[in-house]
């Protein structure tokens, strides 16, 4: 029998009891790992212990995955009807509406981040994306192809069977999301890890997925560790499909386990060090908030954060004097209390990676705008960075931080913003975005970036109907809309003979 974890909040912002098991979630059961270890679940906030939950080894993966394709062959698959599967994740998602502060809580709790951007960005997000995805669970469709009179030519997009999925600490529950609702919605099975970090709203949808009528063993949920579980998991023989978010070197590690097995399919989600091109006839105002936004949101803990702030000259100055005191703005502190706009980092081995990037940009001689120390005494927060006077080569302009950690860089004209901005994409190339009010400098800039994601007078703007991806190590695939259904369906091409003789 797993154990339960039980909490009561009573801050400004969420009042209210929790109460979940903490088990393994196995062929619609909870259950305690096959050795009885334990994962501790820390609170960024003070770095005190939130609860354990069990851990999963590879026996447990094992068995997860016969409880997957055990559902598949027998209830979901191409035995449940796209109408039914449709119904059961609107179900799903007017559950989470249902559960929508709870969810946030437990992810402000887990993750660190505030409770209004768990509950209005995160929470919201997740419920948007599964109901977009119960919309196209019917509307999985083929072609009939013409040959000649004599043959009928189709297609079907059949689903894969069993897949794997691993998601990250930066967005437990809305990464969960966009894994789940294309795999469900095409038919597929699932064995889900959470990064070990934040598993915790993961746990919670369990009991929600199992509240929704979905049948036993269509959605399992294992917590274990990326070189035990999720090493199990990628490079299992019965697994027919791997999809990781993470970073771009464990990317790497999850490819060679599914090709080293069976040459499973897979699509990455990788990393980014994304550019932010401010043009001199911008909107001013509105570049320094996007800017901030695209840096500093999520504790610039995202992919897609636009890290390397590119400013034309002769704005520059002014630019950089709005942009730090937008920076020196940003309220740290808890997550549950009113008016924060950015709470810690998820673990005390991001604060310390973080940490080391800083004190790099330093030694290098790059130029603290503001911030670069710590924030309070206890956790894991850290005070919104800018650093000038960098160079192409400094660690702090070349590598992903994954912090609130930005780099603002003077640039003269269109070539050579574009040739900087492209400069680390034999590495990433995820996200980008131009700021213009010429929009075909805007467009032209954005077409020749070598990036999944252009925004123009914007950035962090994601949408469940529209696709994300990057391009060359920044991953492989796309999340969202319809292009990330077509991860999850195997085509199948029939022909039928209707007069041809031998």
């Amino acid at each position: 029998m797993s154990g339960i974890f039980t909490k009561v909040f009573d801050t400004p912002v969420f009042k209210g009891k929790i109460s979940f098991p903490t088990g393994l979630y196995i062929g619609g059961e909870f259950v305690k790992g096959e050795k009885g270890t334990t994962i501790d679940v820390i609170n960024p906030t003070n770095g005190e212990l939130i609860t354990k939950v069990d851990e999963a080894l590879e026996a447990d993966v094992n068995k997860a995955v016969k409880a997957a394709q055990k559902a598949f062959d027998t209830t979901w698959g191409l035995n449940a009807s796209g109408a039914q599967r449709a119904a059961l994740l609107n179900k799903l998602g007017s559950l989470m509406d249902k559960y929508h502060d709870e969810l946030a809580a437990i992810e402000a709790l887990d993750n660190g981040k505030t409770f209004g951007w768990a509950k209005g960005t995160d929470t919201a997000f997740a419920i948007q994306t599964i109901k977009y995805y119960a919309g196209w669970a019917d509307k999985i469709s083929g072609q009939v192809i013409e040959t000649d009179e004599n043959k009928l030519c189709y297609t079907r997009h059949e689903p894969m069977g069993v897949v794997g999925q691993i998601v990250p600490w930066n967005f437990p529950l809305l990464l969960l999301s966009w894994k789940i609702g294309p795999a469900l919605a095409t038919g597929n099975c699932i064995v889900l890890k959470p990064s070990e970090f934040t598993p915790l709203t993961a746990i919670r949808m369990c009991s929600i997925i199992e509240e929704a009528g979905f049948p036993k063993g269509v959605v399992n949920i294992v917590t274990g560790y990326g070189p035990t579980a999720g090493a199990a998991l990628a490079s299992h023989m019965d697994v027919e499909k791997i999809a990781f978010t993470g970073s771009t070197l464990v990317g790497r590690k999850v490819m060679e386990a599914a090709s080293k097995s069976n040459l499973k399919a897979v699509t990455l989600e990788l990393g980014g060090k994304s550019p932010s091109i401010i043009y001199d006839d911008c909107d001013l105002e509105q570049a320094v908030n996007w800017a901030a936004h695209g840096i500093f949101w999520n504790h610039g803990q995202a992919c897609c954060a636009g890290s390397r702030i590119f400013v034309q000259a002769s704005i520059y100055d002014e630019f950089l004097a709005r942009f730090v005191a937008k920076a020196k703005s940003i309220k740290v502190g808890d997550p549950f209390a009113e008016d924060i706009d950015q709470g810690p980092q998820v673990s005390q081995q991001q604060y310390d990676r973080i940490m080391s990037y800083i004190a790099s940009g330093k030694e290098q001689g790059a130029t603290v705008a503001t911030g670069g120390e710590r924030h309070g005494t206890e956790g894991y927060f850290i005070q919104p960075t800018v650093f000038t006077g960098t160079t192409p080569d400094m660690k702090i302009v070349q590598e992903e931080i994954f912090g609130p950690v930005g780099v603002v860089i003077k640039f003269t004209d269109q070539d050579d913003v574009i040739k900087q901005a492209n400069d680390t994409s034999k590495f990433y190339g995820l996200a980008s975005s131009v700021f213009s009010q010429d929009i075909n400098r805007a467009l032209e800039t954005a077409h020749k970036l070598k990036a999944g994601t252009a925004w123009i007078n914007c950035h962090n703007q994601l949408h469940a109907n529209v696709p994300f991806g990057g391009f060359k190590q920044s991953g492989i695939g796309r999340e969202l809309g319809e292009y990330a259904l077509h991860n999850y369906t195997n085509t199948k091409a029939v022909h039928v003979n209707l007069g041809h003789k031998m």
